[in-house]
């Protein structure tokens, strides 16, 4: 297992939690991404990752079939996550270069580092805070995100606002924790 691997199966077993963890009646709360509920954070990850465009299908890795998420979000995103997880813990297809549009070409293990890891990351708060459970991330990769994202020059921050994919950055104290940090970046408000 490289140590890319190993940092999506601890980042999506964060997320696994929640997902499981959600108490009943709790789905159609209003999420932190305008217009979403819990369930729509969950819908996001399971309709995004497995393509048909980026990820799972820009290279070739198949899922299976996917239970609907409005009959079963912790079955969906299973499916998902264990499809994702597969492809990385295989040398062969984790290595699998591909173009990947504006980051240009890359292997599976570097998109679902730089994207997917990342997403499942934030949108365990957002699944969180919809639903009123633990919102506390994994330290160890809020760290490592921040340093990513606090280091990208002015340009790149700018072209990733305009992709629409993230919010308006929150200004928050010098001296606010890593989390807050890294949530104020993706546009939230702890």
């Amino acid at each position: 297992m490289s140590e890319i691997s190993e940092r999506f199966e601890r980042v999506a077993r964060g997320f696994t939690a929640t997902v499981e963890a959600v108490p009943d009646g709790a789905w159609e709360r209003p999420a932190p991404c305008e217009g979403w509920t819990g369930r729509d954070v969950v819908r996001h990850l399971v309709d995004w990752l497995p393509g048909p465009g980026f990820l799972l299908g820009t290279f070739d890795v198949e899922t299976g079939p996917i239970p609907s998420v409005e009959d079963d979000p912790a079955a969906a995103w299973a499916v998902v996550r264990d499809a994702v997880q597969r492809a990385l813990d295989d040398p062969e297809v984790a290595a699998r270069v591909a173009d990947c549009g504006p980051p240009g070409r890359m292997s599976l293990e570097a998109a679902v580092d730089m994207t997917c890891t990342p997403d499942v990351l934030v949108h365990t708060w957002d699944l969180a805070r919809a639903t009123g459970l633990d919102e506390r991330l994994d330290p160890d990769e809020v760290r490592r995100q921040v340093a990513a994202v606090e280091a990208l020059p002015p340009e790149v921050d700018e072209a990733m606002r305009r992709s629409g994919h993230y919010g308006p950055r929150v200004e928050v104290d010098d001296d606010a924790d890593a989390q807050t940090r890294l949530l104020a970046f993706m546009g939230r408000t702890a």
